[in-house]
């Protein structure tokens, strides 16, 4: 059974801009003493606007510095060293950054302010964070963010690949649904509805929105604000499974398999096609967003290895053996390595 009470952000500014009112938010909260973590290199793009309206405000910074590590040890060190003054922890960045100054606050019983650079994944509006636990990326549990704050323009600026690995996030909602429901008809798993349907809404909210491209102000809200539901989504179920099913466990068997793997959210985007085709459920309209939004053309470009997929397959069950997903029973296992095998989309992008 659920806690009755849930926590969610109580500041959500997404659109143009909204880096300038950082400082605002901040004081709202009653909060005029703030420790400021960013990402390796943004300072010298974000630090300016940052600073400024920090100072407007009339918030004081107490730490001000890039940080390069998600080992969990050096989160440790790092929260236990934080200025006893200090009343938030802001983490401006791409999924590491944001992991750590969590996590740092998590320890620190600290409000944290979320700002992402990125729209690469959920992870900024969740109450997780994957940091590297024993040589192993490891999602350990966090606190849920006192608010987030999202430019648009800022989202602009980082690759283009990264949109890709959030709409492959985004979609892939579709798919772990479906996993959900599956496990609780096999009595593995019960379903909060609520959590549903916020996970459901986020997603068809999402998929059904015009666009011409990526990168129009309405198609980047509409992403942001789908993923900062997804996040709302966990924590009211008290798990990740309304966002994540077999088609993340394929993407962990992949940064386990691999090397240098893919982005986490390319890398889902694949397998929620591939889970998508293996649940007969609304391939057709996975298929269609990740055409429309140009995701296909790009991982066709990285030469992507069908092998690695089938491998990912056989690993997905291990991964979270608790779970029961469509991948936790062989016959459905057998039949993904056939559609990786067998489906005209996927000969296009696997080698």
């Amino acid at each position: 059974m659920n806690n009755s009470q849930i926590a969610i952000p109580s500041i959500l500014k997404v659109g143009k801009g909204t880096l300038k009112d950082l400082g605002t938010c901040i004081r709202t909260g009653g909060m005029d003493k703030a420790v400021i973590y960013f990402g390796n290199g943004l300072i010298d793009m974000f630090g300016g606007i940052v600073m400024d309206s920090l100072k407007k405000a009339g918030v004081t910074v107490l730490e001000y510095r890039e940080l390069d590590t998600i080992k969990i040890e050096d989160i440790i060190e790092l929260a236990f060293s934080i200025d006893n003054r200090a009343q938030v922890i802001a983490g401006l960045g791409g999924g590491k950054v944001i992991d750590a100054a969590k996590y740092a606050a998590c320890l620190r019983r600290l409000p944290f302010l979320s700002v992402p650079t990125s729209a690469s994944s959920d992870g900024f509006s969740s109450a997780s964070a994957s940091l590297t636990v024993n040589g192993r990326r490891t999602s350990v549990p966090a606190c849920m963010a006192y608010g987030i704050i999202a430019d648009t323009d800022v989202i602009k600026s980082a690759p283009e690949k990264f949109l890709y690995s959030g709409i492959g996030d985004m979609v892939s909602k579709i798919t772990a649904l479906y996993d959900w429901a599956f496990e609780a008809a096999h009595g593995v798993a019960v379903i909060d509805d609520f959590a549903v349907m916020i996970a459901k809404k986020a997603v068809n909210s999402f998929v059904r929105t015009p666009f011409q491209n990526i990168h129009e102000d309405l198609f980047l809200r509409e992403l942001l604000d789908s993923l900062a539901m997804s996040g709302i989504a966990n924590e009211i179920a008290g798990n990740s499974a309304p966002t994540s099913g077999s088609e993340h466990l394929i993407s962990h068997a992949l940064d386990k398999m691999l090397e240098q793997p893919q982005l986490h959210g390319v890398q889902v985007g694949i397998a929620t096609y591939l889970m998508s085709k293996v649940q007969n459920h609304r391939f057709r309209r996975v298929d269609t967003i990740l055409s429309d939004t140009g995701f296909w053309n790009y991982v066709s470009s990285l030469e992507l290895k069908r092998e690695h997929f089938e491998r990912a397959v056989d690993l997905a069950p291990s991964v979270k053996p608790f779970r029961h997903t469509y991948l936790h029973e062989e016959k459905y296992r057998l039949l993904a390595k056939e559609v990786l095998r067998e489906d005209p989309r996927l000969h296009l992008i696997l080698k």
